[in-house]
């Protein structure tokens, strides 16, 4: 989720954020570069490994915390870890979308899981329409959309109103309840996308803010005046809780049948921030990202896993900075440029 200052921008995406994606991806592509990382032998290599993806983070602002967990797979694959400031509860935005489609998918947990999702209809219209839609692109899309397409819409293109269409199907509390079951203790989700931008807009009434009264807001370029990371309407979480959900949820522990664990690989699978950082090539992976963009504050977090070499790896990297600007794009490429060079290195080294 992108957030940008003026009315204009924000109700459209807020409007630069294909050309951002464009720059953001050219710029990663033109920063990333090989790091060497010799053969060792293996105990050496868990001693100093670590370090090496450390360094790769120390020169950016702010408040950073990574966490990259591959269990052991047997004989000479030993397990690996690797963490920094992991049990911070920092500010995540979308990402915290992968709770709600996990909480959607356990809803409808059936061995006829698709047929379920793509028979269920959910309602497009005013009661749910919402901000940086790119997707149902409000107010000029209604009808109805299934809940496969509306799950599928939240997690490629990050939906802020596909969002909102499963969290009223599938409820926020039920999707706290869930968090708190898995045992994810710095986890926090809004009651919805549109409340949680009221509230940063400090709306009295920010639990029953109307689309009508949101594009008045934005056009009369209302400032925020709560910050993203707080604990009444947020998108938190660690990377500790990121890497614990993700290593349970792609191996279908939450889910009964096999077929809903098809289906959440399928649609985590289609995460843009997979080919945003980028992962490495040859890697299966299943990615939710999350963004966010206003003046004085941003962030970026790439949590998720990947498979490769009969190995899985599972991972979360957040940044909370303060710029002034509403973009600091050296500051994501960079990020983006380290992420990269992380996981290529992880890659490289538990391949062998």
């Amino acid at each position: 989720m992108v957030e940008k200052n003026g009315a204009t921008a924000r109700h459209n995406e807020f409007s630069s954020v294909s050309q951002a994606r464009r720059a953001f991806l050219a710029g990663v592509a033109a920063s990333t570069v090989a790091v060497p990382f010799p053969v060792r032998a293996a105990a050496q290599e868990q001693s100093l490994y670590p370090g090496k993806i450390d360094s790769l983070f120390t020169r950016l602002p702010g408040t950073k915390a990574f966490k990259i967990w591959a269990p052991s797979a047997g004989w000479g694959k030993p397990e690996f870890n690797a963490a920094s400031n992991a049990s911070t509860m920092l500010f995540v935005g979308s990402a915290i979308k992968t709770f709600i489609l996990c909480e959607a998918l356990r809803q409808a947990d059936t061995s006829n899981v698709v047929q379920t999702l793509s028979e269920k209809q959910l309602a497009l219209d005013a009661s749910v329409w919402s901000i940086d839609s790119p997707t149902f692109n409000p107010p000029n899309l209604t009808g109805s959309v299934s809940e496969r397409t509306t799950l599928e819409a939240m997690i490629m293109h990050s939906d802020n109103t596909a969002t909102d269409m499963s969290l009223k199907l599938v409820g926020p509390d039920n999707v706290r309840a869930f968090i708190a079951s898995a045992g994810l203790k710095n986890t926090l989700i809004p009651d919805s996308t549109r409340i949680f931008f009221a509230y940063l807009l400090g709306a009295k009434d920010y639990m029953t803010f109307t689309w009508d009264e949101l594009v008045a807001a934005l056009e009369a370029d209302q400032p925020f005046v709560n910050p993203p990371l707080n604990t009444v309407e947020t998108m938190a979480s660690s990377a500790d809780d990121l890497v614990s959900y993700y290593s349970d949820a792609l191996q279908g522990v939450f889910f009964k049948s096999p077929e809903t664990l098809t289906e959440l690989r399928r649609i985590l699978s289609l995460g843009d921030a997979i080919y945003m950082a980028p992962l490495p090539l040859g890697v299966s992976a299943y990615v939710k990202g999350g963004s966010i963009d206003v003046p004085g504050f941003h962030c970026l977090c790439i949590p998720g896993g990947m498979f490769f070499s009969d190995r899985w790896v599972y991972f979360a990297f957040i940044i909370n900075w303060n710029a002034a600007a509403e973009t600091d794009f050296e500051t994501v490429i960079a990020f983006a440029a380290a992420v990269s060079q992380a996981l290529g290195l992880v890659k490289d080294q538990l391949s062998a």
